[in-house]
């Protein structure tokens, strides 16, 4: 199934597949609806899958205005209630992990448990830290002011410590060219989430301590890595040891059967 559902700025493009519990999956960087689609086919036998465009990418649309990561979680919760009345599971992914944090902190009976895998959340980190991902954001930016968003993707892949070229990946995985849509949804996250992470004000103190986040990290990410941190100040925050999933930053795509099992253990 899928639809589209209207949201103040915005009408967002959504899919359903799969039955069991709801499960949300809130995508990384540019990734659109169908950017886990590995990962889905093998969640879908125990899961009510939902995966969506966030406002400005592929089928969604957007105004003209800045967006910002509550925005989104405002986007999250409107889709959410066009599937179920009832918490939802999330897995929630590099900036999505963010966007299922604010959605826990505005909409408290919307998720009953978020995995947070590596959250772009600068405010988590120490100071020194903050300052360094800040300025490596900022250098994306301006490289993508200067030389556009292919020369910025790769240094999003830099930044986050991932080597598209040279990474260990299970056999058969979709890949994704660089289409002129995706393409178009690169340039809307460069010239708007990129902007809406660096400018986010959520804290660990409104992070809620009642046992419903799993802070994750990829086992062979960069552990100096900004992201890497942030899960790690995330699990201090809550008293609990971060989760180790399979793959890098972007497992979830270089390992879908193995990081569907880690979901599937953690959830159930």
């Amino acid at each position: 199934m899928n639809d589209y559902v209207a949201v103040d700025g915005a009408r967002l493009w959504f899919q359903v597949a799969g039955s069991g519990p709801v499960l949300l999956i809130s995508q990384s960087g540019e990734g659109d609806a169908d950017r886990t689609v590995d990962l889905v086919g093998h969640l879908t036998d125990r899961f009510t899958v939902v995966t969506y465009d966030r406002r400005g990418l592929s089928r969604s649309t957007a105004d003209d205005r800045k967006v910002s990561i509550r925005q989104h979680a405002d986007d999250a919760a409107a889709v959410l209630r066009q599937v179920t009345d009832q918490p939802a599971d999330m897995l929630g992914l590099s900036l999505g992990a963010v966007i299922g944090l604010h959605l826990l902190h505005s909409y408290p009976g919307s998720v009953r448990r978020l995995i947070a895998h590596e959250p772009i959340a600068l405010p988590f980190l120490a100071p020194v830290d903050a300052d360094v991902a800040r300025a490596k954001l900022a250098g994306v930016r301006r490289v993508h002011q200067a030389e556009g968003w292919r020369a910025a993707a790769v240094e999003v892949a830099t930044v986050l410590g991932i080597d598209p070229r040279n990474q260990p990946t299970e056999p058969g995985i979709t890949t994704f060219p660089f289409t002129d849509q995706r393409a178009a949804n690169f340039e809307y996250f460069l010239a708007n989430d990129l902007d809406a992470a660096l400018a986010d004000t959520l804290l660990l103190a409104d992070v809620p301590r009642d046992g419903r986040i799993i802070p994750a990290v990829g086992a062979t990410s960069p552990e100096d890595g900004f992201d890497y941190l942030a899960a790690l100040a995330l699990a201090s925050h809550l008293g609990v040891a971060a989760l180790r999933f399979p793959g890098g930053h972007n497992g979830n795509l270089t390992h879908p059967r193995a990081f569907a099992e880690q979901v599937r253990a953690v959830l159930t």
